[in-house]
């Protein structure tokens, strides 16, 4: 399952609107075939390492097959995953966890467990579970996953007062968040973002191709933007969207109609501070640089009374003399959001 689960996160950035799935098909230790969902209407994970195979001239029937995610049992843009599953006579199949979709949700194990396929669950159900928090809240609410990114000093500033500070993080940390910006669906800042640093929000990785950049939201209580931004004028202008006057609730889930499932905040502390006072950040991405500023803008300003969120450490590691940090908001029972 681990495996499958590594297998899955390749699909991380181009599955969107689908969940990300990663699959092995297995006999007596031996890996017959494996494979990852890449994109909404090719084949699924499932589909993919029963393929892989058949082309190493192995035959699935009564394998094991490890899938991080319950195998669907309608027709879509590709045919149910279950119908192949029995067709090819596998003998076991193991998920990571249930699928969220009301269409299926139980369905599919129920099939197959009749169908005299013996079948287990929530194999490694939290790491599953975690790879697909911006599908389980999409799916269950229609709303996408809203993660905060943003790069601070050790005294909490994101620039100087003047702005004459563009970058606080160092390389490694901008490519870390030029990553971030792959596996998102939509990037959200505000106006004053937008005229102040006039920023191009794509995606710049090498040999990282399969998806159109990601859509650029500008949420602006007047509206009025300068027409020369790089927003308007560069070779994707077609993908930015601005908002005007628009509640944050309805603006997320405007976007979740759209299909997006992950939503990457890149914008001030205004911003910022709005969203976590009205609940709406599920996961903070912090790049925490080693210096002191002294003065500047807070990465947290928020214009109503904020009592405070918390946030369950998931990831912490060091890019370059950077730390990234990486949390899911808890309410105060401890329950993890997604």
């Amino acid at each position: 399952m681990r495996r499958a689960l590594a297998l899955a996160r390749k699909g991380l950035g181009t599955a969107s609107p689908n969940p990300v799935v990663g699959a092995v098909l297995v006999r007596e230790g031996k890996v017959l075939g494996e494979g990852f969902h890449r994109r909404a209407g090719l084949p699924h994970a499932e589909v993919e390492a029963i393929e892989d195979a058949h082309r190493k001239g192995n035959l699935p029937k009564g394998a094991t097959l490890y899938v991080t995610l319950e195998p669907c049992c309608t027709t879509g843009r590709t045919p149910p995953c279950v119908d192949r599953i029995l067709r090819e006579g596998i003998a076991r199949v193991i998920v990571g966890m249930v699928d969220p979709n009301p269409l299926h949700q139980g369905r599919g194990l129920a099939l197959l467990a009749g169908e005299g396929v013996e079948v287990a669950q929530d194999l490694l159900e939290e790491e599953a579970r975690d790879l697909n928090r911006p599908f389980v809240r999409w799916i269950s609410s229609g709303r996408p996953w809203v993660v905060q990114k943003s790069a601070s000093s050790l005294d909490g500033r994101i620039g100087t007062r003047t702005g004459d500070d563009r970058w606080l993080s160092g390389p490694a940390s901008r490519r870390m968040a030029h990553r971030l910006r792959w596996e998102s669906d939509a990037i959200l800042i505000g106006a004053e973002t937008a005229r102040r640093d006039d920023p191009a929000l794509t995606v710049r990785l090498p040999g990282r191709k399969g998806k159109p950049q990601p859509w650029r939201v500008v949420v602006s209580r007047s509206g009025r933007l300068p027409e020369e931004l790089r927003l308007f004028t560069d070779s994707v202008r077609a993908r930015t969207l601005v908002f005007q006057n628009f509640p944050l609730p309805m603006l997320l889930k405007e976007l979740g109609r759209r299909g997006v499932l992950r939503v990457l905040v890149e914008g001030g502390g205004k911003l910022a501070g709005s969203l976590l006072a009205e609940g709406l950040i599920d996961e903070v991405a912090l790049f925490l640089c080693p210096m002191i500023l002294g003065e500047g803008p807070l990465s947290v300003d928020s214009p109503h009374r904020l009592l405070g969120a918390h946030f369950r450490l998931k990831e912490r590691k060091r890019l370059g003399d950077d730390l990234f940090f990486r949390g899911i908001r808890i309410d105060y029972e401890g329950n993890e959001a997604g």
